[in-house]
């Protein structure tokens, strides 16, 4: 990949971070929200974890094209990221923050799945137990509760730091890291 263009890694990495984090924010608002209105206590966590199931091929692909451009772009611009201020310190905060969201969306997954396999079980929503839910679905209701918006939060703050990076690019600022440098 050339320095100059790099319009395929980006658009992997853009539109699968925004995928990542529109899905995730969906999910949590929208579809663990909506699993409320089920009128069958039984069926709301089972309905949500449903949706969440049918959702992750599309969240796998939108993490993979995330990381394939991400890394692509890492390596166009190594010379920016060990030499222009303020380029290596975003880049470190992304990919802590992108090893968090992938740990957040993995947990999430696997206590999803522990939740479809507890059945029909009494709940006041996807993530949220009801004085029917056993306890052992509760705590992973309550677990399901926080991490439905650590991840969107988690890749919020990456689209975020993406859009800083963007302006790092910015000639103005590539000649004031060149300049204050001395490069």
């Amino acid at each position: 990949m050339s320095n100059s263009r790099n319009t395929v890694a980006r658009s992997l990495h853009d539109v699968g971070a925004a995928g990542w984090f529109g899905g995730a924010l969906m999910g949590a608002v929208a579809l663990n929200g909506a699993s409320k209105d089920i009128s069958d206590p039984a069926e709301r966590s089972k309905i949500a974890a449903s949706g969440w199931a049918r959702w992750t091929p599309f969240a796998a692909a939108a993490i993979g094209a995330h990381l394939l451009g991400g890394t692509g772009l890492l390596l166009a611009h190594r010379d920016r990221v060990r030499s222009q201020s303020g380029v290596g310190a975003n880049t470190a905060v992304k990919t802590v923050l992108t090893a968090g969201a992938l740990v957040t969306t993995a947990y999430s997954g696997l206590l999803g799945a522990k939740l479809a396999k507890a059945g029909d079980v009494s709940t006041e929503a996807g993530t949220v137990p009801s004085d029917a839910t056993p306890d052992d679905v509760a705590g992973t209701q309550q677990r399901l509760r926080i991490l439905q918006w650590a991840t969107p939060l988690l890749t919020g703050a990456l689209v975020v730091l993406g859009a800083q990076q963007g302006e790092q690019q910015r000639p103005s600022q590539r000649i004031r890291s060149w300049r204050k440098n001395g490069s």
